[in-house]
């Protein structure tokens, strides 16, 4: 088929490169000109694996091209919107203005019965507002198919995917054999399909993050109880998970979420349900958002504490900046928010990361950045790992504790062997995960003096290097 993709952000361009990829000739519009030569260079403008190959091949056997010219998409037999639909700056709802620009814009290049199919996330009533603006061409199909990427899996998601959801009117035949053709190799392939109303598909992608947020915050409000009585989080996600009906995914403690789709997508859901009345999701999910939010200052105040209650003046590395691993995405990063706290209250702080740095300092230019691990580990008096990277959960303890002024480790993912650390004479902590003396007792770097033992430490008991 003939496709144009509108919008070449994360979601658009993953989603234009693997249609390509299915042998479809796909071209995709965006407004940012230096960001349609990156992609028709066949060079991401972000950090996505598999993603740069992906858009090499399609560019390479001709079938996807990119362009600032909507008149390009006038040959489509089908248009996906994939235009963000960022947090409103005024309110916790969706703007959706980027994403009506849009339609307006590609409207005078529909060709006669041409499909137009949404795929950004959008609150429940979006197509009927889009189908207004649609209304002078009453010939053009209008569908919404939601998308499911996770950022670091999105090549994988786009081309093996859980499930394809078609929202359609409710004579949706014509518009459902459009979509079926353009996903014919996934359907061959066994991939769920279903068909649903406007409403259903609308509301699937929110309702979705909703239950992954409501998930994540519940074992974190579960660390916050552990940290209480002494019981381990870790050990207690796994029990939890190995009970069919609850499973071990998202029962993960630690920092907690962030990115540019959970938190947007649970307070863009909380407008929504107040606006009907429904007043269980809205109190739902602020409480949902609040235990997320709370992680970020609780890791602060555990930093506090394993710096003997006083931060000012003393070095700290924070590993990751991003808001997860493979991504270079630093939106709403609660890594990010740490190392900030953390350098109100005065400490000098030393953020690396593998992908993010970048992006970072762009944001940030009042923080320190490191590109390399060895050398954002010298000199530190506390290492915060806030990223779960596979290069930080790999990080030898014997060869980081040569680095490092003090061996304390914070683990606010809750990813590393605490053991493992301690037998180096680290002193490691994480969320909803007690102090614990270790067997081999305190190592003496070969920079700095001797590792102060236990984690919980008086201000008075804190002994400065």
């Amino acid at each position: 088929m003939r496709i144009s993709v509108i919008g070449c952000g994360y979601l658009g361009a993953v989603h234009a490169a693997t249609l390509a990829s299915m042998g479809h000739s796909v071209v995709g519009i965006d407004v940012d000109a230096a960001k349609v030569d990156q992609l028709g260079r066949g060079a991401a403008p972000f950090f996505e694996p598999g993603l740069d190959e992906l858009l090499r091949d399609g560019i390479a056997s001709g079938r996807l091209s990119f362009s600032t010219d909507f008149s390009d998409a006038s040959c489509a037999q089908l248009h996906f919107l994939c235009v963000g639909t960022p947090q409103s700056k005024t309110s916790d709802g969706a703007d959706l203005s980027y994403l009506v620009a849009a339609t307006e814009a590609l409207l005078p290049h529909l060709a006669d019965r041409a499909a137009v199919v949404g795929k950004s996330t959008v609150p429940v009533g979006t197509v009927d507002m889009l189908s207004g603006v649609l209304s002078v061409r009453p010939d053009v199909l209008l569908g919404w198919n939601p998308e499911f990427l996770r950022q670091g899996t999105a090549v994988k998601d786009s081309l093996v995917p859980d499930r394809l959801v078609y929202g359609v009117p409710e004579d949706g035949t014509a518009i459902t054999a459009a979509l079926d053709a353009v996903y014919t190799p996934l359907l061959a392939a066994g991939i769920p399909r279903l068909v649903c109303n406007f409403a259903t598909a609308e509301l699937i992608k929110s309702a979705s993050n909703a239950y992954l947020a409501t998930k994540l915050s519940f074992i974190n409000a579960m660390a916050e109880l552990c940290d209480a009585t002494g019981a381990d989080v870790k050990q207690l996600g796994a029990a939890m998970g190995l009970d069919p009906r609850i499973g071990s995914r998202y029962l993960h403690a630690g920092l907690g979420f962030g990115g540019g789709c959970l938190p947007k997508d649970i307070r863009s859901l909380r407008v929504q349900a107040a606006g009907l009345g429904v007043e269980s999701v809205d109190r739902w999910m602020d409480v949902v958002d609040s235990i997320n939010r709370d992680q970020r200052s609780r890791t602060v105040g555990l930093a506090r504490e394993l710096c003997g209650g006083q931060l000012g003046g003393r070095r700290l590395t924070v590993l990751g900046a991003a808001f997860k691993p493979d991504t270079d995405d630093i939106r709403d990063s609660p890594a990010l928010d740490v190392a900030l706290q953390l350098a109100a209250a005065g400490a000098h702080v030393t953020v690396t990361d593998p992908a993010a740095i970048n992006n970072a300092w762009l944001r940030f230019p009042q923080l320190r950045f490191e590109p390399s691990t060895s050398q954002a580990l010298e000199g530190a008096e506390l290492v915060l790992l806030l990223t779960e990277w596979d290069e930080y959960a790999s990080l030898s303890p014997a060869d980081a504790g040569t680095l490092v002024r003090r061996r304390t480790l914070l683990d606010a993912r809750n990813v590393l062997d605490a053991a493992v650390w301690e037998a180096e004479g680290w002193t490691v902590r994480g969320l909803g995960r007690a102090a614990r003396a270790t067997a081999t007792g305190p190592k003496t770097t070969s920079t700095g003096p001797t590792n102060p033992g236990p984690a919980r430490l008086s201000p008075a008991g804190y002994r400065p290097a």
